[in-house]
């Protein structure tokens, strides 16, 4: 989702744009809406065209052929690194291949340009802070007692390759996103993944009981936010090399505040909410402990935590921070998923 948003912006923009996919040879917008994209033959696109090639960043040549790797090399001016796995359970062997390694390889790629490495903007999470609460900021690479999850984990790991490369002088940059939802004037989104599952759960009674924690909050950032700033960082990365970038909501939701807001849709389920100590998932009914231990317990944690990420290069580079994750903005995302069907628009019977 993020990908083909960000390549459509930089078409959008007017930019040649060459991307790197896996499986999916179609580039679609945040919204659904296919973007053309041709297949990449060795040539250079257009102005505002994307052309597509298949290739794999778990290789070390990027599944390429040696000839094509070296042209594409050649071609290529600024990376924007998004490839990685954001499901929170994936093996761990998965998460160094793609999200670790991966990263090593695109760095490999990048300095295989044969004039001058290619620019570099990768993008990580701002919540590679783990589960340390309080200011985070953008310079902090402090690596915290604690990870919620591996992918986390992996992320920070991701971001040590790149800041070994900053330091020796190639210009990079990193690109820290919090929890992406939809666009900020409507919601509208291509895909509900990650912490929209639970969030379905939880609306329809699947999920009854929350371990949550006075004063967490949720730092939910719009999908449009978090894209604008990853290109303008790609498009100025003169400025911005050697920087870290918090893309994120310019204040946060309290975990109160979300689930006041979930109370106002009468079809919504309305969890009981315990203090995480108190929580025994041994006391859940059969159905529900299933529920909890495949998507509820890998996201627990993000309504026990209250980390607070300051954006002072974002600022300076774009010259405001990020939207505020308040209660108008929740409800266009709760109401188009509503309307898209995700969420139910009538009562469920668990």
């Amino acid at each position: 989702m993020l990908g083909g948003e960000i390549a459509a912006a930089l078409a959008d923009k007017g930019h040649r744009v060459i991307g790197l996919v896996r499986k999916s040879r179609t580039v679609m917008r945040g919204n659904g809406e296919q973007m053309p994209a041709g297949d990449w033959q060795g040539g250079i696109p257009e102005p505002g065209k994307i052309l597509l090639v298949e290739g794999d960043v778990r290789d070390p040549h990027l599944g390429l052929e040696r000839q094509a790797y070296d042209r594409l090399a050649g071609q290529v001016d600024r990376i924007v690194h998004c490839a990685a796995i954001v499901q929170f359970d994936a093996d761990p062997e998965i998460y160094e291949a793609v999200n670790i390694n991966g990263t090593g390889h695109v760095i490999d790629f990048a300095r295989a340009r044969p004039d001058a490495p290619a620019a570099l903007v990768a993008v990580s999470t701002a919540y590679v802070c783990g589960e340390r609460d309080g200011p985070i900021s953008e310079a902090d690479a402090e690596k915290p007692d604690r990870f919620a999850n591996p992918y986390e984990a992996s992320k920070f790991a991701s971001e040590a390759k790149v800041r070994e490369v900053m330091a020796d002088g190639m210009a990079a940059a990193i690109a820290r996103p919090s929890i992406v939802v939809g666009r900020s004037k409507d919601g509208v989104i291509a895909a509900f993944d990650t912490i929209y599952m639970a969030f379905k759960l939880l609306a329809e009674g699947r999920i009854r009981t929350i371990p949550s924690t006075p004063g967490a909050t949720l730092n939910f950032v719009p999908l449009d936010h978090a894209v604008n700033g990853i290109v303008t960082i790609a498009e100025r990365i003169e400025e911005a090399q050697g920087k870290v970038f918090h893309l994120v909501a310019g204040s946060p939701m309290p975990v109160a505040d979300f689930f006041a807001l979930v109370r106002d849709y009468p079809q919504f389920s309305n969890p009981d909410h315990v203090p995480p100590e108190r929580f025994d998932p041994s006391m859940l009914s059969p159905l529900e402990q299933r529920f909890h231990r495949r998507v509820a317990a890998l996201y627990t944690s993000y309504f026990q935590r209250n980390p607070l990420f300051l954006e002072s290069n974002t600022e300076n580079l774009m010259g405001c921070g990020g939207p505020a994750a308040d209660e108008a903005l929740m409800r266009r995302q709760i109401d188009f998923a509503i309307g898209a069907g995700f969420l139910p628009a009538e009562s469920v019977t668990a």
